[in-house]
């Protein structure tokens, strides 16, 4: 069994228990007595996976931030959406500014990265909030919306935010504009900053 751990390579080892566990050592028979194979396909297959999304954040000189109303869920968002297959959070971020806003801009820095836990709705996943820098009301009259998905858009307090987003949300967006002011980078648990 030993020389049938060293030379497949592509093989790992699964306890019974369920837990990955290194390529075992010549000689440490005894310590895999209890272990099967895990073909490494199977290995693969088996890892979890997260939704994603992305969004940006924009805001005013005031600290307002600009929220998006959608036609298909009560409750308000910062512009962004799920991160598609095969596609980085940042890529994500960036076409949904343009096709929710119609605004083709470099985004500024990450400024948040926030571990969602499963809830009634939806499986766990990622957050990922990129700075969009400043945005004034001018800017927003200038913008022609041509996504039927957006209803409507504003600038408002976090205080006015807190009433129109998910309670996680409105914690997310705090620990993001406290984020873009410190220049830091806040890591969250559903929208809950963890440092």
């Amino acid at each position: 069994m030993s020389s049938l751990l060293n030379n497949n390579r592509s093989r790992l080892l699964r306890h019974r228990t369920g837990c990955v566990l290194p390529f075992a050592q010549p000689g440490s028979l005894s310590a895999v007595a209890e272990l099967e194979l895990l073909p490494f396909d199977d290995y693969v297959r088996s890892l979890n996976k997260k939704r994603m999304s992305a969004g940006v954040l924009f805001h005013d000189a005031d600290g307002r931030v600009l929220l998006v109303q959608l036609s298909y869920v009560a409750h308000w968002d910062i512009p962004g959406g799920t991160v598609d297959a095969e596609e980085a959070p940042w890529t994500t971020a960036a076409r949904e500014v343009r096709e929710e806003l119609g605004l083709d801009l470099p985004l500024g820095r990450l400024l948040v990265i926030d571990y969602i836990p499963t809830n009634e709705q939806l499986p766990e996943g990622v957050a990922f909030i990129l700075d969009g820098g400043e945005i004034s009301e001018g800017d927003l009259r200038a913008l022609t919306i041509t996504d039927p998905e957006i209803v409507s858009l504003g600038l408002y307090s976090l205080d006015e935010a807190a009433t129109r987003v998910t309670p996680a949300m409105a914690r997310r967006l705090a620990a993001a504009l406290q984020a873009s002011q410190r220049g830091v980078l806040a890591l969250c648990e559903d929208g809950m900053p963890i440092g």
